[in-house]
């Protein structure tokens, strides 16, 4: 199998090939007439290129469709086993790595590989390494591997290529860094966007045009698609809902303001929440593990809350009613038809969830919200590697 034309950029054939595969992601199998109709091409060419990507090991004859009457059609769809998409979710202090097929299958995630990723450059040679052993302990030989997606948390403009949270070289753009050792195109996106589009390619396909997902973990983000694509906005750094002051708590957020969302709304607020509160006297099951070493890991608490903990579930409750107070602005503005709360706090589920409603419906506009759903994501810790994945394979699809 050859992927040359997915290198092409210019060619008007590899343009028309790429825009086949994009037909079918979009619509899982197609006719030749229907390429044809969708794309304005002639049958006798869409059948030829066709027939060339089946050569190349892209497309596989699907068999005959019924139909009322007359000759039934072939159907064509994407080959699972033509490639495979790596998708990086680094964070804090592990990384997490999705291997997904051509058709968008998960077939591997492997989760919390230790490693703080620091701005120099043996660093990420090590993490590349690293990324591409296991990958192929995972048995997906690396020749294989089509595309990599890298998301990072912070900002993150892919268009660029650079990330303001990690900076190696002036002249080389954080995705050539990547690029340079894994040896694939490689695609990089903040960590929200990520996990949103991870989301959006779960749903069933065209039931959602307009939704956003918040990325509620150490700190707090936001995706947004409108009209079926990613919004980035002019630099690229859109979503930045953490940093919206909304709050007159005059808490110094990360960012170097006060008042920010994410300080009354995060997984950094949870555990500053709880550690004020029992260093006030309040009981808990965390009381021990906080007195013999005199802080908490954000894991130990979240699994408090998963435990039944009073004090945690306390604290996460007022965690999902300051970020409906957020969300209910949010949906003022962009009216959309799902919002998705995705991110490490979520294991709190009806705890988290139920605020966040009360708060929306409290005060977002009612003629505003009634078409709008709010729910947990289904996908949990994979989703951001999944969009990566997805992002990977987009970009280098050119759709």
């Amino acid at each position: 199998m050859t992927n040359s034309f997915l290198n092409d950029k210019s060619g008007k054939n590899a343009q028309i090939k790429r825009d086949i595969l994009r037909l079918c992601i979009s619509h899982e199998e197609s006719s030749i007439s229907f390429f044809s109709k969708n794309l304005g091409i002639s049958v006798p060419t869409i059948t030829k290129l066709i027939g060339e990507l089946i050569d190349e090991g892209f497309l596989l004859d699907e068999g005959k469709i019924g139909t009322s009457g007359g000759r039934r059609p072939s159907i064509f769809g994407l080959n699972p086993n033509a490639g495979f998409f790596v998708g990086i979710d680094i964070a804090r202090h592990h990384f997490h790595i999705a291997i997904t097929d051509f058709k968008g299958n998960l077939l591997h995630y492997i989760e919390d590989i230790e490693f703080v990723l620091e701005s120099n450059g043996s660093s990420f040679r090590e993490i590349c390494r690293m990324i591409k052993d296991r990958v192929v302990a995972a048995g997906i030989p690396w020749i294989k591997v089509l595309s990599a997606g890298v998301s990072l948390y912070g900002r993150v403009n892919p268009e660029k290529g650079y990330s303001l949270s990690f900076f190696v070289s002036d002249d080389l753009p954080l995705k050539d860094l990547f690029q340079r050792e894994l040896n694939v195109p490689v695609s990089i996106e903040n960590d929200s966007r990520a996990l949103t589009y991870g989301e959006y390619m779960n749903l069933d396909r065209g039931s959602v045009k307009d939704m956003i997902a918040i990325n509620l973990s150490w700190g707090l983000g936001m995706g947004m698609i409108l009209d079926g694509q990613l919004y980035y906005g002019k630099s690229g750094f859109s979503g930045e809902i953490g940093h919206f002051p909304l709050l007159d708590n005059d808490i110094m957020c990360r960012c170097g303001k006060v008042g920010c969302l994410e300080t009354g709304a995060s997984g950094s607020a949870l555990q500053r929440m709880i550690i004020e509160k029992l260093k006030a006297g309040r009981r808990s099951s965390l009381s021990r593990s906080f007195k013999e070493h005199g802080e908490l890991d954000l894991s130990e608490i979240l699994k408090a809350v998963q435990d039944g903990d009073v004090l945690a579930i306390e604290c996460i409750g007022q965690i999902g009613e300051t970020l409906g107070r957020g969300i209910s602005g949010i949906i003022n503005i962009f009216n959309p038809g799902l919002v998705i709360i995705g991110g490490r706090l979520i294991v709190g589920k009806d705890y988290l969830i139920l605020p966040i409603r009360t708060a929306v419906n409290r005060l977002s506009m009612e003629r505003v919200t009634a078409d709008t759903k709010i729910r947990l994501s289904t996908l949990g810790r994979k989703a951001i590697a999944i969009g990566d994945c997805f992002l990977s394979r987009k970009k280098l699809l050119g759709i």
